[in-house]
């Protein structure tokens, strides 16, 4: 049996979670060759455990995708493409992927602290292009929520009207003066 880790759990669950409407930590020990008691070592309570898989995922299939060239010199450039990037790909996990953007939507909107921490991630890339170190993220954070129509599911039917760019340069140009 391989030495089962935080990482070997998440991605087992990712992948139960693809494959399966409902999956349980019973499944998950079982898919694993462990005890269900066992995951507990790894991880506090159940909750923390589907944090993680949804972090790892959001991680993967939204922060680590988005590729701002390192050479914009000009941090409003670059912020703007950030973000246009970001909202393109969450469009996209809504039109090739429904299954686990409803299951993450469901996680989220059960748990809205989850978001908070979810989006951490966003913050610190927002952070660096602006050459921001406010620990708060205050600055990160209001510019997401300014883009909150492009990101909230609650606003998902929104995202293939043929008007789509034309309202997120709308905003863009609000913040940007801002910035």
């Amino acid at each position: 049996m391989a030495r089962v880790t935080n990482d070997t759990i998440i991605k087992t669950a990712e992948e139960l979670l693809k494959r399966h409407e409902r999956v349980t930590l019973a499944t998950l020990a079982e898919k694993l060759d462990i005890t269900h008691p066992a995951l507990y070592k790894h991880f506090k309570n159940k909750d923390e455990l589907w944090t993680a898989v949804l972090t790892k995922w959001f991680t993967d299939e939204v922060l680590n995708r988005i590729d701002v060239a390192q050479n914009i010199a000009d941090p409003k450039v670059a912020l703007r493409e950030w973000l246009w990037q970001f909202v393109t790909l969450k469009k996209k996990i809504y039109q090739q992927d429904p299954r686990m953007f409803a299951l993450n939507t469901k996680y989220i909107d059960e748990r809205p602290l989850v978001l908070r921490e979810l989006l951490q991630g966003a913050y610190a890339q927002i952070n660096t292009i602006l050459g921001c170190t406010d620990p708060t993220n205050l600055k990160a954070e209001a510019i997401m929520s300014a883009f909150a129509v492009f990101t909230v599911p609650s606003f998902k039917e929104t995202w293939n009207e043929p008007d789509y760019a034309q309202r997120f340069n709308a905003i863009w140009q609000l913040i940007e003066k801002g910035l």
